[in-house]
C-alpha cells in the first residue's frame, strides 16, 4: 500500500487528494454520509484484509486499485471484524436509552471503518477496474450527470446498485393489488408494510372527498388512499428526491394524486390530512437518516399543531407512529398525549399492528427488547370537541 495525504479543495465541491506513483492527485469526492478522509492509501488485490482493516480503524481510507469483485470480498472480510462480538459480555445488558445510544455509537462507527474503502469512478460513471459492473443508470439515478472522475465510499456505491435494483423492479404493496411502488435512491422504502396496511383498513371520514399526505416519501400513502376513492390528493414534501419519486409512482399507478413541495402542509384544508413522521426523536446523522431520525420530533409536532386549523369540518388526521421510542425511552406515551391535548386534538380511535420485520425477532439484535414489544399506530385525530379523548 502506497500513502498519500488527503485535502479538501476552497471551492463548493469536496475534493479527496493522495500521492500515487510519484505525483500528488486529486479528484472529486462524493459522499452523502461522511466528510473526504485526510489520509489516503493506494490498496490492490494484494492488500490483507487485517491490514485495510487496522488502516480503516486509525482513520486511512484505501483506494482501490485492484479487481473490483475483489474489493467487495475485501469489504465483506472488514465487515466480519467489525461485527465479530467481543469475547466477554458485560454481565449487565444496556438497556433503554443506553442501549440506544451504545447502538448509534456503533453503527456510525462501523460506518466509518467500512466507508474507508474507496473506488474511482471516471467521467459518465464508468468504474476504471477489471471486472467492475456497469453503473451508468445506477449512478446517473443517484447523482445526475457526471462529466468529471470522482471517487465514491464502496459502501455508498453498493447502496445506489442496490437502490437502482429496488426502482426498477418495484416493490410489493398489497394494498395496490398487483402494483408496486419504486422507491428512488435516498427515498425510505416501504418495506414495512404494517404501516401501508393500517391506512388500507382505517375506515375513512364519512363523505371524505379530499387528502393531503403529509411527508408522501414515495407517494405509497396518498396513493392507497387515491384507490380507496379520495377523489383529490395532495401529497407534499421537501426533499428533491422524494418529489421526482412520489410523481414518478402516482404517474405509473395512474391516481389522482397532486405531488408538491411543501414544508409540512399544503394550501387550503381537506377531510383528511395523513403523515407518517420519523419514528425516532434523535438527530440524524446522515441525510439518508431522515426518514427514521428526527431531532426533537420537528416533523411529529409541527403535524400536531398544525393539524386543526387544515381540517375541514368532520374531518380527521391520521398519525402513523411506532411506539418504538417509548421502549427505547426516548418518548413517553404521557408525552404524546400531552401533544395531542397541547394541540387542540382528541383522539377517536387507534388501530395497532405488530411488526413483521426479521429484526423484532432476532434475539442478537442490541435493541432486541424494544423491537419485540414494538407496536405502529395508527392515531385517528379531531379537534377537540371538548369532550374527554379515549387516548390510552
Amino acid at each position: 500500500m502506497g500513502a498519500g495525504q488527503g485535502r479538501t479543495d476552497v471551492s463548493d465541491e469536496p475534493v479527496v487528494g493522495w500521492g500515487e506513483d510519484g505525483r500528488d492527485r486529486r479528484a472529486r469526492w462524493r459522499s452523502e454520509s461522511a466528510p473526504p478522509p485526510r489520509r489516503v492509501l493506494i490498496a490492490d488485490d494484494g492488500t490483507r484484509a487485517d491490514d485495510a482493516y487496522r488502516a480503516a480503524c486509525e482513520g486511512t481510507a484505501l483506494l482501490w486499485r485492484g479487481d473490483f469483485q475483489n474489493a467487495r470480498q475485501l469489504l465483506r472480510a472488514m465487515a466480519r471484524r467489525v461485527d465479530t462480538p467481543p469475547r466477554k459480555r458485560k454481565k449487565t445488558e444496556p438497556s433503554g436509552v443506553q442501549a440506544f445510544h451504545l447502538f448509534r455509537q456503533a453503527r456510525a462507527q462501523r460506518a466509518r471503518t467500512l466507508g474507508m474503502v474507496l473506488v474511482p469512478v471516471d467521467a459518465g460513471h464508468v468504474i476504471p477496474l477489471r471486472r467492475a459492473p456497469d453503473v451508468r443508470d445506477a449512478c446517473a439515478e443517484a447523482y445526475g450527470t457526471c462529466e468529471e472522475p470522482y471517487v465514491v465510499p464502496l459502501r455508498e456505491l453498493l447502496g445506489v446498485i442496490g437502490a437502482h435494483e429496488w426502482r426498477r423492479k418495484g416493490v410489493p404493496v398489497p394494498a395496490l393489488g398487483d402494483d408496486r411502488i419504486h422507491p428512488h435512491y435516498g427515498v425510505f422504502s416501504p418495506i414495512r408494510g404494517e404501516y401501508v396496511d393500517l391506512v388500507a383498513r382505517a375506515p375513512l371520514p364519512p363523505g371524505v372527498t379530499s387528502a393531503f399526505d403529509i411527508g408522501t416519501g414515495t407517494g405509497v400513502l396518498a396513493a392507497v388512499l387515491a384507490r380507496r376513492g379520495v377523489g383529490r390528493v395532495v401529497a407534499t414534501d421537501l426533499d428533491p428526491r422524494a418529489l421526482a419519486c412520489a410523481r414518478e409512482n402516482v404517474e405509473r399507478l395512474q391516481v389522482p394524486v397532486e405531488v408538491v413541495q411543501a414544508d409540512l402542509y399544503p394550501d387550503g384544508r381537506a377531510g383528511l390530512v395523513v403523515c407518517n413522521p420519523p419514528w425516532i426523536p434523535a438527530k440524524p446523522a446522515t441525510p439518508l437518516e431522515h426518514a427514521v431520525y428526527d431531532a426533537g420530533g420537528r416533523m411529529l409536532r409541527g403535524f400536531l399543531d398544525g393539524l386543526g386549523d387544515r381540517l375541514e369540518p368532520g374531518g380527521e388526521g391520521w398519525l402513523i407512529l411506532s411506539d418504538l421510542a417509548e421502549h427505547l425511552g426516548l418518548r413517553t406515551r404521557g408525552e404524546l398525549l400531552a401533544a395531542f391535548a397541547a394541540a387542540g386534538l382528541e383522539v377517536l380511535d387507534r388501530l395497532d399492528a405488530a411488526p413483521v420485520h426479521p429484526k423484532a425477532a432476532d434475539a442478537d439484535d442490541p435493541l432486541h427488547a424494544a423491537r419485540a414489544a414494538e407496536v405502529t399506530s395508527l392515531w385517528r385525530l379531531r379537534r377537540d370537541s371538548g369532550g374527554r379523548s379515549p387516548g390510552r
